[in-house]
């Protein structure tokens, strides 16, 4: 008997390393102090760091103030991907909004990730970006329109 449990276990502990694992470059954006009717838009990156491939199947966020934008397409074992959030800056105040992912992760199928910040008039204006800066701004912009392109056509 104690062998048939054993044999389950470690069937067990295979069956869960040989997955799709969800992994975030971070789980919390702090936008700092902004000024309102600034970029709301910020970018987190998913990485796939299992074995199989990992499909991201819903995104939402608490309110509607907050607006994710992600794709459906599997990411592939070691790669990685954006989800797109962008933030209602016209709104005063501090913000902390909580943001779903769901996903095949069959050990976090649901992970929650975070963004927070100030909207104040008293911000410092943004330090201009950098021809390099703008450069990956315009391409994840592009790349992320394109992906929420097919999420609004599948759906």
């Amino acid at each position: 008997m104690k062998t048939l449990f054993a044999g389950i276990a470690l069937f067990g502990t295979i069956a869960l390393a040989s997955a799709q694992t969800i992994t975030f470059d971070k789980t919390t954006f702090d936008y700092g102090m902004i000024k309102p009717s600034s970029d709301g838009t910020r970018f987190f990156t998913v990485t796939n760091t299992g074995d199989k491939p990992l499909i991201i199947s819903n995104v939402k966020a608490s309110c509607g103030c907050t607006t994710p934008e992600f794709s459906q397409d599997p990411i592939t074992p070691g790669k990685s991907a954006k989800i797109k959030v962008g933030y209602a800056t016209a709104n005063p105040g501090p913000f902390n909004k909580m943001i779903e992912v769901f996903s095949n992760d069959p050990v976090n199928s649901r992970s929650v990730i975070y963004i927070k910040g100030d909207v104040n008039a008293n911000a410092p204006d943004p330090k201009p970006l950098t021809p390099e800066e703008l450069k990956a701004k315009a391409k994840a912009d592009k790349k992320a329109a394109k992906a929420a392109k097919k999420v609004a056509a599948k759906g």
